[in-house]
């Protein structure tokens, strides 16, 4: 199997079929130990993928109703 210039393989139909991949499910790529792993996310498990890649990632030192404010223009 080769990999396109924009880095797309094709999954074959079995394994497809068999893990129940379909046109608009979510998967990711795991490294682990030089290997490379394709795993189906379901929709919870990409939500708690989503918070905790961004958990902790805030730097600024202000209240909620402070960044309430700067959003609604109020400031």
């Amino acid at each position: 199997m080769k990999v396109t210039t924009k880095g797309q393989v094709t999954i074959p139909q079995d394994l497809r079929e068999k893990t129940g991949i379909m046109p608009g499910c979510e998967v990711e790529f795991v490294e682990d130990a030089g290997r490379i792993y394709l795993r189906k996310l379901t929709e919870s498990s990409r939500g708690s993928l989503l918070v905790e890649r961004m958990s902790g990632k805030g730097s600024v030192r202000m209240t909620t109703d402070e960044i309430l404010a700067l959003t609604r223009g109020d400031a």
